[in-house]
């Protein structure tokens, strides 16, 4: 079970056009940020492969190739703006590798929203060529109502994003074979004392700026919290660092990372002043629970 950060950046990434502060033009890798995105990498009930996408951003083919995506069996949508959706095309490569169709998972009004742009996609027929278009299977999802993705249990969670509703997601791996509600309480006792932190269950929660009273229930027990952590300074739709703390503060995850994170913020001189359990998201950070079980392949 692996968590992937495929990008951490805001809607114009990091290095920004034509920017020449210091973190657009800094030397550190991970001051370079593509779209926010993420990937849930694991073996399933049947010792099968699977990869779920969390976003399909704009830069998701850099992404795929930077980070060995070599398969896309389902994509979580958190909501529906560009640099979370305009990647969508890309996966029709999937679509031929597989072959067959890809499931997405969206809000009602995000499915709306990528019918409309995406049209040639899901109203094929009515294309005047017959062309190379991805295979898509759209299911609309609900805050609070589980889904079961062979064997992961992905729970959305409601959020708001300034004045819109969006969604978050809930992994939990206990429906895994060595998912880590299934390994003994001896073994993850060991892993603990060697300094390994299980990173699930996680949530994954991006372009947020409050969490709805609703909501908090689904954020308890977590293992690793990914939360929106834009700047210093207020922002109508996302939340600060220092609001992010808060959040974090009140989740108590075991640990926690910042995402979509702009160029504000320096890598190195803001991880420095982070508490101890929270740290800087960065692009292709993997997060894995292989400590509390035999590793298994997922090639």
């Amino acid at each position: 079970m692996r968590f992937t950060l495929l990008g951490t950046g805001t809607s114009s990434g990091v290095p920004a056009i034509g920017c020449t502060c210091a973190v657009c033009t800094s030397s550190d890798p991970r001051d370079n940020r593509l779209r926010t995105g993420a990937a849930v990498r694991f073996v399933d009930v049947d010792g099968r492969a699977r990869t779920v996408l969390i976003d399909a951003t704009p830069d998701l083919r850099q992404q795929a190739l930077r980070f060995g995506l070599d398969r896309c069996d389902a994509i979580l949508f958190t909501h529906n703006h560009v640099d979370h959706t305009f990647g969508l095309d890309e996966v029709r490569r999937y679509n031929a590798m597989q072959k067959g169709p890809i499931d997405i998972y969206a809000e009602e009004h995000t499915l709306a929203f990528l019918k409309g742009v995406f049209r040639y996609i899901f109203d094929r027929d009515a294309n005047l060529n017959d062309s190379f278009v991805a295979n898509l299977i759209p299911w609309t999802i609900r805050p609070g109502e589980a889904l079961d993705l062979w064997g992961l249990r992905v729970t959305p969670v409601r959020l708001l994003h300034g004045k819109l509703p969006i969604v978050g997601f809930r992994f939990d791996t206990g429906g895994l074979r060595n998912g880590a509600a299934t390994v003994s309480a001896a073994a993850e006792a060991d892993a603990a004392a060697d300094g390994f932190v299980n990173p699930f269950p996680l949530a994954y929660c991006t372009d947020v700026s409050a969490v709805p009273p609703e909501s908090w229930r689904s954020l308890e027990g977590l293992g690793t919290l990914v939360i929106d952590g834009l700047r210093h300074r207020a922002h109508p739709t996302h939340l600060t660092v220092a609001q992010a703390l808060d959040v974090v503060e009140r989740v108590r995850p075991r640990a926690a990372y910042l995402t979509h994170i702009s160029h504000d913020l320096g890598h190195a001189a803001t991880e420095a002043e982070l508490p101890e359990g929270v740290h800087m998201g960065f692009d292709g950070l993997t997060l894995s629970d292989e400590r509390l079980g035999e590793p298994q392949s997922l090639t």
